[in-house]
């Protein structure tokens, strides 16, 4: 995916008044967690499984920035099918350059980290948040999951501020502990 060959045909409005070359960026697997719309896509499991509420998180394809020389002008989502990925949409609006800001706060908050961590996109549709969850690749028993909220945020979440992705996750939760649907 390294070729901008796949984003060449299909435009956004905002990137049909582009002229320059226009390239897929920053691959980042889009997880969902929305186990009331089941998914073609087995959960996550073994060394890499998270725990608690994001143990029901299932990977459902890739996204990428599109950029035009250096300005993120949209976003290309794949989704997984029996034959590989494929282009599901494009999208402009907040979220493309709310992932890049909170991809450039990860590097600045891991940075002075002795745990890597692996980007990835979580999308909580039950509560309107899309985040950049930050998985901890070595020891996930003595590091925690990270979630930095991409703007615009739910309601009493703030955005681009690193989180601890259970305490945010239980926070959302409704009294049932649902994530899943809207609360009444």
């Amino acid at each position: 995916m390294d070729s901008p060959t796949a984003v060449r045909a299909v435009r956004t409005s905002a990137m049909r008044h582009r002229r320059g070359q226009l390239a897929p960026a920053h691959a980042l697997p889009v997880h969902l967690l929305d186990p009331v719309t089941p998914q073609p896509v087995a959960p996550l499991s073994g060394a890499h499984a998270p725990d608690g509420l994001l143990a029901g998180a299932r990977r459902t394809g890739w996204r990428f920035l599109i950029r035009d020389g250096e300005e993120v002008v949209a976003a290309a989502e794949t989704r997984e099918t029996a034959d590989g990925h494929v282009f599901a949409y494009f999208a402009e609006g907040p979220y493309p350059a709310s992932t890049l800001r909170a991809l450039h706060q990860a590097r600045a908050h891991t940075a002075v980290s002795p745990t890597p961590y692996v980007p990835r996109l979580l999308s909580v549709p039950g509560r309107y948040m899309t985040a950049l969850w930050l998985h901890p690749v070595l020891d996930p028993a003595r590091s925690r999951d990270l979630l930095i909220p991409l703007a615009p945020a739910p309601l009493g979440v703030t955005a681009h501020v690193a989180h601890d992705a259970e305490e945010l996750l239980a926070l959302l939760a409704n009294g049932n502990g649902s994530l899943l649907t809207a609360a009444s």
